[in-house]
């Protein structure tokens, strides 16, 4: 028997670290050539790393939400054979062993964290003892799974029980064998944090306390929300618009074109208006290199799409927004909001965004303050849209009012400037045949 030390693969690009965001086995546990280990994280993707080898699992080594330079040790094998770590040896380097990534973007952030040194070989070591269950966490009940027993849930269900403090070995799940959904994760909260028909006093004191590490891309959305709060003067500015005849617009243009090219919702639409309002305002379309002292303008609008997703926020690209009608905008806002939420795009499409278009659907309230996504210097946000009484030729009428929160970075963007813009956004909007107008 040998040992075969599997290290942090050299990603390329000059990326020198990565943080350890997901364990796939444990020690002790038996694995098969190309079966995936871990999953690393870089600013823009995530690596999925598999063996190389088939083999047994003798050590770990890191911790999730560790940062560790590339080439450090990340899994020791024990395997058939001679392996690849003699004894006494100097760590091979990151060239050699390098099991075939698999990348999965994720989000284009910029990472912040220290250089850490490549860890050194970490001995065999029995597998660590589960995390003790919160304070506040139920007893084990008899409708609890047995031991060892995984229940059965989507990733996104996983996650978002993880970031409410439940234990899904006591959640039962209400779909075919038993699968755990949304609703029976609100079931179960509604329940106070114990399976259904179990009581509980109304209004016993509550002492427990759970510590959850920020890690993966939670982290990342921290840093770079953190350095564009650091780095950029944010300056504000809020405009009410009209959109009845634009919503009028959109329900004729379904009705006629719907079946064949699809629904239109309001953003391609919002896109449409930014597009056209940018070529009066080149100095908005452009990116700030604070470090160099550089503005780049761009002709081209590379549209960044902020979209919630089970993971956090991300901003994938709509490239050359300048260049699509309508029906290519929609088409390309679902690609990337989807592939965003199953975490499928390339980096190039996570990346190199001029402007941002930020919008909470329904639950976009009357007024919100978007950060700027750095480098840029401009953000629209988008609230909600709402029927309200207004005075229009001395009549009250009902109209569809929406409001326009944008953020500007004040060393870049006058606040003349920033206000004009929005007018003429807004002018477009509720004046939308002047959308196709060239």
């Amino acid at each position: 028997m040998g040992i075969y030390v599997i290290r942090v693969p050299d990603i390329g690009e000059g990326i020198a670290e990565v943080e350890l965001v997901g364990w796939n086995v444990q020690v002790g546990d038996s694995v098969a050539e190309d079966q995936h280990l871990a999953d690393v994280m870089t600013d823009k993707a995530t690596v999925e790393v598999p063996s190389p080898v088939t083999g047994k699992v003798l050590a770990l080594g890191c911790q999730v939400g560790q940062v560790i330079a590339v080439g450090a040790e990340l899994v020791r094998l024990e395997v058939e054979g001679a392996g690849n770590l003699k004894e006494n040896s100097a760590p091979a380097p990151a060239s050699q062993a390098q099991p075939a990534i698999n990348i999965v973007a994720k989000e284009s952030v910029a990472s912040a964290a220290a250089p850490v040194p490549a860890a050194a070989p970490v001995p065999a070591a029995p597998a660590a003892a589960p995390a003790p269950r919160p304070a506040s966490a139920p007893r084990p009940t008899a409708s609890a799974r047995k031991e060892g027993e995984r229940p059965l849930a989507s990733p996104a269900v996983r996650r978002r029980a993880q970031d409410m403090g439940i234990d899904l070995r006591y959640v039962h799940g209400s779909g075919p064998a038993g699968r755990i959904a949304h609703a029976d994760l609100d079931a179960y909260a509604a329940h106070g944090g114990q399976p259904q028909g179990v009581g509980r006093t109304q209004y016993a004191e509550r002492h427990g306390e759970e510590h959850i590490p920020v890690i993966g891309l939670r982290r990342k959305i921290a840093q770079k929300m953190q350095e564009a709060k650091r780095r950029i003067p944010h300056f504000s500015y809020v405009e009410e618009v009209d959109v009845t005849e634009l919503e009028a617009l959109r329900q004729q243009l379904n009705k006629i074109h719907g079946a064949q090219r699809g629904k239109l919702t309001l953003l391609p639409l919002l896109a449409r208006a930014m597009v056209v309002a940018l070529r009066d305002f080149p100095q908005i379309n452009v990116r700030y290199d604070d470090d160099a002292g550089q503005i780049t303008r761009y002709e081209a609008v590379h549209l960044g799409i902020a979209a919630q997703t089970d993971a956090g926020l991300m901003v994938p690209v709509l490239r050359h927004a300048e260049s699509l009608d309508l029906w290519q905008c929609a088409a390309g806002i679902a690609r990337l909001a989807e592939g965003a939420k199953n975490g499928k795009l390339a980096r190039e499409e996570l990346s190199g965004s001029t402007i941002t278009l930020t919008s909470l659907g329904a639950l976009g309230g009357i007024v919100s303050t978007p950060v700027i996504n750095h480098p840029e210097v401009a953000i629209v946000g988008v609230n909600r849209m709402v029927e309200r009484p207004m005075l229009r030729g001395g009549q009250v009428v009902a109209r569809q009012l929406m409001n326009l929160s944008s953020s500007f970075d004040h060393r870049v963007v006058d606040g003349m400037d920033a206000a004009r813009f929005i007018q003429a956004v807004r002018a477009l909007l509720e004046t939308p045949a002047l959308l196709f107008v060239d």
